[in-house]
């Protein structure tokens, strides 16, 4: 089934907007910190316009759900429920670390990614996936947020992928903190994606639709990662 849908993200520092018709994919994206309000819904109609087709005319409206920026996926979700809402559209949510593999597949053919995002803090999101033939990603490190040296520190879980495998990284987490990420032992390869994109987002929210994982408005939610983290930081809180 060749759905239409429709990806929004504002999670991290780009924000972009994509339309998938019929397997063809329509494209919006810019990098614009603090801008995510006056930008996104200017994407999402340019790209309506110019597939000629109606809001609700659509199967799906897909969001980057985090982890990011605390501000920017509350952005981007609540914006994804309001146009959910008003075409009545089910919503897929969809990895923003998941996002940034498939975008260094997109560009450079890359079957195994470790995503690292710099969730300030001295921390990053991090995820480590393997691509399957399907087009499907399988989850070699679960998203957790963690600081870099950690990382390094501690033997890397996961031993069905030979040590000499070498994994594409994607996001800002390797530049911010590079010193941190000398030690770890992985062979890794630079691939230019620092970003989640939204027409990554919608080609895993097709994988998402046929597998039945479309929700309500109602139902989407964030990840954060650091819920506990925001939570002990109000007085009294524990």
């Amino acid at each position: 089934m060749k759905a239409k849908i429709l990806a929004l993200d504002t999670s991290t520092e780009f924000c972009s907007a994509a339309l998938m018709i019929d397997g063809e994919v329509l494209f919006s994206g810019e990098v614009a910190p603090r801008e995510h309000t006056t930008k996104i819904l200017p994407m999402v109609d340019k790209l309506l316009v110019d597939a000629g087709v109606k809001l609700t005319d659509l199967d799906a409206l897909a969001f980057g759900r985090g982890p990011g920026s605390f501000t920017g996926v509350r952005i981007g979700i609540g914006i994804a429920q309001g146009l959910a809402f008003g075409a009545d559209l089910p919503m897929l949510g969809v990895s923003t670390l998941q996002a940034m593999a498939q975008g260094a597949y997109r560009v450079q053919g890359a079957t195994h990614v470790a995503a690292a995002i710099d969730a300030r803090m001295s921390e990053v999101y991090w995820a480590r996936y393997s691509r399957l033939a399907s087009g499907k990603w399988q989850t070699q490190d679960a998203e957790c947020v963690v600081p870099p040296q950690q990382l390094a520190e501690q033997e890397l879980e996961n031993s069905q992928v030979e040590n000499s495998q070498i994994w594409a990284q994607v996001g800002t987490g390797w530049d911010a903190y590079a010193d941190e990420f000398k030690a770890l032992k992985l062979q890794r390869s630079q691939t230019g994606v620092l970003y989640p994109e939204s027409q990554d987002i919608v080609v895993l929210a097709q994988h998402e639709l046929e597998a039945g994982h479309q929700m309500s408005a109602e139902q989407a939610s964030p990840v954060y990662l650091r819920d506990k983290v925001a939570w002990k930081k109000l007085p009294g809180r524990e």
